[in-house]
């Protein structure tokens, strides 16, 4: 009886080519690389992917959803994961989604730092000196001088929510990105800016809303660009805070004084909505005329007087009185004091009027000559010659003449007349 022969069929070459690749697909994956999977099943929290090893491997659902945002992986899904390790201690390949894009995010953030480009990520932490970003996997910190143009207080809205960020710095051999939310406020900021600034015009007349104050002035919103107003620019008349004109939140109508193109930069000022009241200055007082004014300022070099609204004068220190010389003007005149006063000059060009209080006094109070004891008569006891009789009348003379400058008596040097000359015997 003879036994049935096996025929063993010999595969050919195309067919031993793909068992052969098959084989090696699993040693084609290399670990500390990104390699494709596919979702087998989702239990609870955990993903089983499998990516062509011998045993799957498990990868926490939340590193698939975004920050603020759930999940949204299902069964057959195709995704990215970085292969960690082939095999751990469990028999289980060792996956990680989040580190795949990282590693994703690396090398398109890298293309968009070169071309200079804005980048989407979301702000989910707060940590010392700054927050830090999710962009799509990579981790970036962006410093708290870089949240906004101006210093916000309550970062709440802005977490967790997707915002256009600038790459300011990036290095891939430590792992360090640097965002910044500010300089894409102030770029979209520029571009409304130039929009609006093309609409404006010098001399246009525009309301505004009063947004802050400072000492120096308030800035004026004018629909989205702020214009400066200079406290200078507010009245006519000498203003000490811009409070006394102005406060946060009125609506003001101003002029538009100068815009500067290259900065964008617009000054505004109202008291050009006025009358000019230097107009016609010089026949509204013409010099040596008397005027009363109230004293605005005073300081080292003289006071001011208001003679109206938006028109003052200075009385230098020389011109306050006849008698007190090398004094302060404080201690002659006060703040808020109604003084008379004359004009002495007025420039309308510089917007200067000089003007004088000492004038205005009915003398000028000079001080009056030393009064010098009357030369007492008295006779000779002894005997002198006339000459040196003459003498001591001369010298008299002299010291007569050095104290005061109107002694009618003889002048030094001079003989005696025939009437002193008899006085003396």
């Amino acid at each position: 009886m003879t036994e049935p022969q096996t025929s063993i069929s010999q595969p050919s070459r195309d067919e031993f080519a793909a068992l052969l690749e098959e084989s090696l697909t699993g040693a084609a994956l290399v670990e500390g690389s990104v390699v494709k999977g596919t979702v087998v099943s989702i239990e609870k929290d955990v993903a089983i992917i499998d990516v062509g090893l011998k045993t799957e491997g498990r990868v926490p659902l939340k590193e698939f959803g975004v920050p603020g945002a759930p999940s949204t992986l299902a069964e057959g899904d195709t995704v990215d994961v970085y292969l960690e390790r082939v095999e751990n201690a469990a028999g289980e390949a060792v996956l990680s989604r989040e580190k795949a894009r990282r590693e994703e995010s690396w090398v398109r953030l890298e293309e968009k730092y070169k071309a200079n480009e804005k980048v989407e990520g979301v702000i989910f932490n707060r940590v010392k000196g700054g927050f830090t970003v999710d962009l799509d996997g990579a981790v970036a910190f962006l410093p708290g001088s870089q949240v906004d143009i101006r210093p916000i207080r309550d970062v709440g809205p802005l977490m967790n929510s997707p915002q256009p960020f600038q790459i300011l710095k990036m290095d891939r051999r430590r792992g360090n990105i640097v965002v910044s939310r500010r300089s894409v406020l102030e770029e979209t900021r520029a571009e409304k800016r130039g929009e609006i600034v093309s609409r404006l015009k010098e001399g246009q007349v525009v309301d505004g809303v009063v947004k802050n104050i400072t000492d120096y002035g308030a800035f004026i919103d004018l629909g989205g660009i702020d214009g400066l107003l200079h406290v200078t620019d507010m009245a006519w008349r000498r203003v000490n805070h811009p409070s006394e004109i102005v406060n946060v939140g009125d609506t003001v109508k101003v002029q538009i004084i100068r815009i500067n193109p290259d900065t964008q930069r617009i000054s505004l000022g109202i008291k050009q909505l006025e009358a000019d009241p230097w107009e016609g200055i010089a026949a509204k007082y013409p010099v040596d005329a008397r005027f009363k004014g109230t004293v605005t300022n005073i300081t080292d070099y003289g006071a001011f007087v208001e003679l109206e609204p938006g028109v003052e004068g200075l009385i230098h220190v020389s011109e306050m009185s006849w008698t007190k010389k090398n004094i302060h003007p404080g201690k002659i005149i006060s703040t808020s004091q109604e003084v008379e006063v004359q004009v002495l000059e007025v420039d309308p060009d510089k917007r200067r009027i000089s003007l004088g209080l000492k004038q205005t006094q009915e003398t000028r109070g000079s001080p009056l000559p030393r009064r010098i004891s009357p030369v007492r008569r008295s006779r000779v006891r002894s005997a002198t010659s006339p000459s040196s009789a003459c003498s001591s009348v001369s010298t008299a003379a002299s010291t007569a003449w050095s104290i005061c400058p109107t002694w009618t008596g003889p002048s030094p040097g001079r003989k005696p007349s025939r009437s002193t000359r008899r006085a003396i015997r």
